[in-house]
């Protein structure tokens, strides 16, 4: 399975712009209830992700104020990122050797389309070990 296979039924792409009060992305994370997002460049090119750790690392651990800081000022720059036709596992890699919970999903045209949480890639696991653990236990009880 991709990455394509995962997000393409998604209707929404969840962003902000670099100009953005952390106070304002913090509510929009809240409101959204993702605990990452994609930072676009006014031209709509990706310039990083801040996530709810960004601003709690960054922000309020250091007693500052969300209110008068941009996004631009606590985000991750350069973050991790994958084209569409990304295996779920090698999605898996990453995160593991970069030390990440999300990855930004950008495509060939640098175009951003998402975000890939490791909540996404656990839901897929857990769907798949079901449906194996179904189809093993009518192959077990079907004589039966």
């Amino acid at each position: 399975m991709t990455v394509e296979d995962l997000i393409h039924s998604r209707t929404d792409i969840f962003s902000v712009t670099e100009n953005l009060t952390v106070h304002d992305a913090a509510r929009y994370l809240r409101e959204k209830q993702v605990r990452s997002v994609g930072v676009l460049k006014p031209g709509g090119e990706l310039a990083g992700v801040v996530s709810q750790s960004d601003i709690s690392d960054k922000v309020a651990a250091e007693n500052k104020c969300p209110a008068w800081m941009h996004v631009s000022e606590v985000m991750t720059p350069h973050p991790v990122t994958i084209p569409p036709t990304t295996h779920l596992d090698e999605c898996v890699r990453l995160m593991e050797k970069h030390g990440v919970f999300h990855l930004a999903v950008v495509d060939a045209g640098g175009k951003y389309r998402g975000m890939i949480s490791v909540q996404d890639l656990l839901r897929v696991i857990a769907l798949d070990e079901k449906a194996r653990a179904d189809m093993l236990e009518s192959f077990l009880f079907s004589g039966r």
